[in-house]
């Protein structure tokens, strides 16, 4: 782990911040350079970039406000420590959430076809998350649970541990690099594979929020952070909003075939 990429006394620059930076602008880059590809005239590409950005801005906070009500009772307590929340990361489906009100917003102001928009941007959303579990791991949050398992890694960082109570020592799950590599396989699978084959609008939208639901539903068993926060008992927070957002793509998945059946 590296959580400084950049350090000059007391400056410094978080190597997560650098991979978050790097995902967002070649996600929007890539976005972009497929939706004319696919028929955008320069406004639409105007507007689509401009939707992004808002739809990320919404996405980092909607991240941190559920980071903040997963964990309400301890901040309520320890309001000091919302500064951590300020310097670590948040809880992805918060930042979706944030970021699909943005979207629609902004979709509505502009009058952007929705389902082929988002099937242009689904497979970089992936990509770019693969680099921000890139930055996880190096700042050592969304940390494993202990593991035995011979390829788990080690944490030694004290400032890693001061900001997102990493556990020092012990060999833990890779977590951040299994989040990390799902992503990119997501993202090869719909892009080279799903997407050339595509058969109606909204196509790769739900496919990826189907793809994703269930890696991330597996790979929160590995995850020892509890910052998470808990429905029911056992079930991660996380891990119950992927059982509904694995259902609802399913229903769009089949509500947009028949549809484009219909009109076939």
């Amino acid at each position: 782990m590296h959580p400084k990429l950049i350090e000059i006394g007391n400056f410094y620059i978080p190597t997560y911040g650098f991979f978050v930076a790097l995902g967002v602008i070649l996600g929007v880059w890539l976005t972009l350079r497929l939706g004319k590809r696919e028929g955008f005239d320069e406004k639409q590409i105007d507007q689509i970039g401009n939707l992004a950005i808002y739809s990320i801005l919404g996405g980092l906070l909607g991240s941190k406000l559920l980071l903040i009500i997963v964990d309400l009772k301890y901040y309520l307590q320890n309001p000091g420590d919302l500064i951590y929340v300020v310097r670590s990361g948040g809880v992805y489906y918060g930042g979706l959430i944030g970021g699909l009100i943005t979207g629609i917003y902004f979709f509505r102001k502009y009058k952007l076809p929705v389902w082929k928009v988002g099937d242009i941007a689904a497979p970089h959303i992936a990509l770019g998350q693969f680099f921000g579990r890139l930055g996880c791991f190096s700042a050592g949050c969304c940390y494993g649970k202990a593991c035995s398992c011979g390829w788990g890694v080690t944490f030694h960082s004290e400032f890693a541990h001061n900001v997102v109570g990493t556990p020092l020592g012990i060999p833990l799950y890779p977590t951040q690099l299994m989040h990390a590599f799902s992503n990119l396989l997501i993202f090869v699978v719909l892009r080279f594979y799903f997407y050339p084959e595509k058969r109606f609008d909204g196509q790769i939208l739900w496919l990826y929020v189907f793809l994703y639901s269930i890696t991330r539903f597996i790979i929160e068993f590995f995850r020892g952070d509890t910052v998470r926060g808990f429905v029911f008992g056992s079930l991660s927070t996380s891990q119950f909003i992927s059982i509904v957002m694995f259902f609802v793509s399913i229903y769009f998945l089949f509500k947009l075939k028949a549809k484009k059946g219909k009109n076939a």
